[in-house]
């Protein structure tokens, strides 16, 4: 029997402050933008999120979110063999910020990997994570965390900075013999890479003092992206990840998708089938966290009993570009209960 990987135990950290909707509101009024607060919270569902103090940045989130994980499965740091970061707020373009990461979380003896395809990262993660450990016998404990600072590279005054919230998610996997982590599917379209990107500081354009005057290096939404592409897509994702794995979709007892809009995920379980409570939907607490929501909400699912040991769970994330990965796993016993 082929082994799979099993997760052990997550962990989720939110920094400190937290920013209102009534504080965003204040802030935007200055550029005479305080109405798109309401039009967004309306559309969205949040309400607040939390931001990271500015001494802070994406790898320390990251190394908070993988100690809680770590303290809570009874694992050392130096015990790791292997770290995968899924991220597009890294801290720098290079090195890569996993490696950052093992050095302040002091998990010495671990390899490292970074994934990049924004917020479809954690679940691409958990898919690598388990292939690795499926063909590497050496490979016995990973750690793989979704990280968020969007924000921090925003224009203060763009409106859109109402979505971004700060955070970090993190899953600890080992091997199992059980069902595991069960199967992934993918799906992409590189059509819409323009619709949303930071233009300026890669090799397409470097940085320079032109594309910093203009926001070519600050994150920006050229063009807004269909709604039916989640509508379409997600359904697409979870039928695949049903067909792959054996089961069917009303067996999923909980369907974790990308926290950006209640009204999408609701639209994906009333075409699914799935009934909408088994559906979480965070984003009215912790805003939008991208690459770190489904880590979070996988978290805050086991930590508070929506979810458990023998429980079919779905992670299906949605990022620009676009992209979308998905994963389908049994729950094992876990720490974070």
């Amino acid at each position: 029997m082929s082994r799979s990987a099993a997760v052990v135990a997550t962990g989720r950290y939110l920094p400190e402050r937290l920013v209102s909707n009534d504080e965003l509101r204040a802030a935007l009024a200055a550029t005479g933008q305080a109405d798109t607060v309401d039009r967004f919270e309306a559309s969205s569902g949040i309400r607040q999120r939390y931001r990271a103090a500015p001494e802070q940045v994406t790898s320390d989130l990251a190394v908070a979110a993988a100690q809680q994980a770590l303290e809570r499965a009874g694992w050392r740091a130096d015990g790791l063999d292997l770290i995968i970061l899924g991220t597009d707020t890294p801290d720098r373009i290079t090195p890569a910020t996993s490696v950052i990461v093992q050095a302040k979380l002091g998990a010495h003896h671990a390899g490292t990997l970074d994934i990049g395809c924004a917020c479809a990262s954690f679940p691409t993660a958990l898919a690598t994570a388990t292939g690795l450990m499926a063909t590497n016998p050496s490979l016995q404990r990973i750690l793989v965390i979704g990280a968020y600072m969007m924000q921090r590279l925003a224009d203060p005054a763009d409106p859109m900075v109402f979505f971004y919230g700060d955070g970090a998610g993190a899953a600890l996997l080992a091997p199992t013999d059980g069902d595991g982590v069960i199967t992934s599917a993918f799906h992409a379209d590189g059509r819409y890479a323009d619709h949303w990107d930071i233009a300026a500081g890669g090799t397409a354009e470097p940085a320079s003092h032109d594309a910093v005057a203009a926001g070519r290096t600050r994150v920006q939404v050229h063009r807004r992206y269909p709604p039916a592409i989640n509508a379409v897509g997600w359904p697409l994702v979870m039928r695949r990840l049903a067909g792959q794995g054996g089961f069917a979709l009303t067996a999923i007892d909980q369907a974790i998708f990308t926290q950006i809009n209640a009204a999408s995920i609701h639209e994906a379980c009333q075409t699914l089938g799935i009934a909408p409570q088994r559906a979480p939907t965070l984003m009215d607490r912790y805003g939008y966290t991208g690459s770190a929501c489904i880590p979070i909400a996988l978290d805050h699912a086991i930590e508070n009993g929506l979810t458990g040991p023998g429980d079919l769970v779905t992670l299906v994330g949605s990022g620009v570009g676009y992209n979308m990965a998905g994963v389908a796993l049994r729950l094992e016993e876990c720490a974070s209960r």
